[in-house]
């Protein structure tokens, strides 16, 4: 039987979510409550990577296991694991849902602090300076007209196509935050770090918004813009078909 599973996790004291050989990554803890609790190996197969630090308000994985499970499984898991992993859910799903291949659109945000919060430091990038926030938007709309992004791809990866369909990409301000969103039916690796640093640039009117567009057709990943810090980044949405999913089982 193939199960889903829904949770959520600050990312600041891991290596990403990937299994690593010589550093804590969030598969490695969930993986091994799993396999604790059920009494057997757990392989998890996740939605997607995210980098060291980065945050998840909701992340999928999905596993096998030959029996039924227990109801009372996610509060277990929430009573084993440590304060900065939360499971929200399992499912059952179809025997050949995947929860990386199947998923139809992901969501991240971005977070900037515009004036120092300590409470903001470990969510979110301090930057001060001003920006021009309908230029940001007006480089976003953008983005919509083009669909590969190997200039915001980290690079020497070993992926075989750069190309991506961005659904949603703009900026708002919330208090003393801007928040960043962006929606596609995937992203390349270091992808929307590297889109809000090139963003930002526009902000600062450093970079016009003809040389946002010549940046993508240029396809170099030294055009674009530095990458922002990991730390406020979330991904926070992964859309399924619905029909894949059989039953909740909490």
């Amino acid at each position: 039987m193939r199960y889903f599973i829904e949770f959520s996790y600050n990312g600041k004291n891991y290596y990403g979510w990937q299994i690593q050989p010589k550093a804590l990554s969030v598969q490695e803890v969930l993986q091994n409550a799993l396999a604790t609790l059920l009494r057997t190996p757990i392989s998890l197969v996740g939605a997607g990577r995210t980098d060291s630090g980065v945050h998840a308000r909701q992340m999928f994985a999905h596993f096998d296991f030959q029996e039924a499970l227990s109801e009372s499984l996610v509060h277990k898991l929430n009573s084993f694991l440590p304060q900065d992993i939360a499971v929200k859910n399992i499912y059952e799903v179809k025997p050949e849902a995947h929860a990386r291949f199947d998923a139809l659109k992901r969501t991240y945000q971005y977070y900037i602090a515009v004036k120092k919060d300590p409470f903001l430091t470990d969510s979110s990038m301090l930057f001060t300076l001003p920006l021009s926030v309908p230029l940001m938007n007006e480089a976003c709309q953008i983005l919509f007209y083009y669909s590969d992004f190997e200039c915001f791809s980290k690079t020497h990866t070993d992926v075989k196509t750069f190309l991506c369909q961005i659904y949603q990409a703009y900026w708002q301000q919330e208090g003393d935050q801007l928040i960043f969103t962006i929606s596609a039916n995937r992203f390349l690796r270091n992808m929307v770090r590297a889109v809000v640093g090139t963003l930002l640039e526009v902000g600062l009117q450093r970079l016009s918004l003809t040389g946002f567009e010549e940046v993508i057709l240029s396809k170099k990943r030294s055009k674009a813009g530095a990458s922002v810090p990991a730390a406020g980044l979330f991904l926070t949405e992964i859309t399924y078909p619905s029909d894949i999913f059989i039953q909740k089982i909490n």
